[in-house]
């Protein structure tokens, strides 16, 4: 990434990379420490779409050692605002 991201523009993009797997309401309302793969049933092919579009939205390679620090939207703005 060229710049760093502020934390409510990585929020935004994470919850963007999880459009379609639940209604934009139950999105947005998400809390930052649910684990997602529990909270949206997401299968291991959810969650790879999932992060190739997080990746694609931040233009950052996201290599599958980083997958465990992808649990939660919180953790996810983590590892792009760190």
């Amino acid at each position: 990434m060229a710049t760093s991201l502020s934390h409510e523009v990585a929020d935004g993009l994470v919850r963007g990379a999880l459009h379609g797997f639940d209604t934009p309401d139950r999105l947005a309302a998400l809390p930052g420490d649910a684990p997602l793969r529990e909270t949206l049933a997401l299968d291991s092919l959810d969650f790879l779409t999932f992060v190739e579009r997080l990746s694609a939205a931040v233009d950052l390679r996201i290599e599958e050692s980083d997958y465990p620090r992808l649990t939660t939207i919180a953790s996810c703005v983590d590892f792009l605002t760190t």
